[in-house]
């Protein structure tokens, strides 16, 4: 039974790592699931009351990590908050559109659209709100990936 938790918990932290590149998959959900597994099949008991509320702040982090990325990066380029609602449906429909290259081609492809449909931007202007999006989800995921790094770290040093 040993092996098999291991294999669960690994098995879950994997998991959230590809949720940051397709992010239908709520990778911080299976990051906690991975502690959870941990707790069910060995002990609760090396996982602390600090332990959860240092995880839980780090939930926190990555989802404000997530949204201000996005944000700024449209933002920093002159893009709208069409452009960040655009970028946002791209990235979650361009994965399955196009797998593979979808993942960085749908938020851009979106937050494009979105301005020239909605804000009625010129082209270079949407392209340029697109880059911004492209970069601010690049720096989104290696910020949450760091985020989720320290977190399976703490988790292993607590047991």
């Amino acid at each position: 039974m040993e092996v098999i938790g291991w294999i669960l918990v690994i098995a879950c932290f994997m998991i959230s790592f590809i949720g940051l590149v397709y992010p239908i998959i709520p990778g911080v959900l299976f990051l906690l699931g991975g502690f959870l597994v941990y707790g069910l099949f060995f002990s609760f008991a090396e996982l602390s009351w600090w332990f959860w509320v240092i995880e839980i702040l780090f939930v926190v982090l990555l989802f404000g990590a997530d949204t201000v990325a996005n944000a700024f990066g449209i933002k920093k380029f002159g893009g709208s908050n069409a452009g960040m609602w655009g970028s946002t449906i791209g990235l979650l429909i361009g994965p399955f559109v196009i797998p593979v290259a979808g993942i960085l081609i749908g938020p851009f492809l979106g937050a494009v659209i979105a301005e020239l449909i909605v804000e009625k931007r010129t082209f270079s202007e949407a392209v340029k709100s697109g880059v911004g999006s492209l970069i601010g989800f690049l720096t989104s995921t290696v910020a949450k990936a760091v985020i989720q790094i320290v977190m399976i770290i703490l988790f292993f040093i607590v047991i």
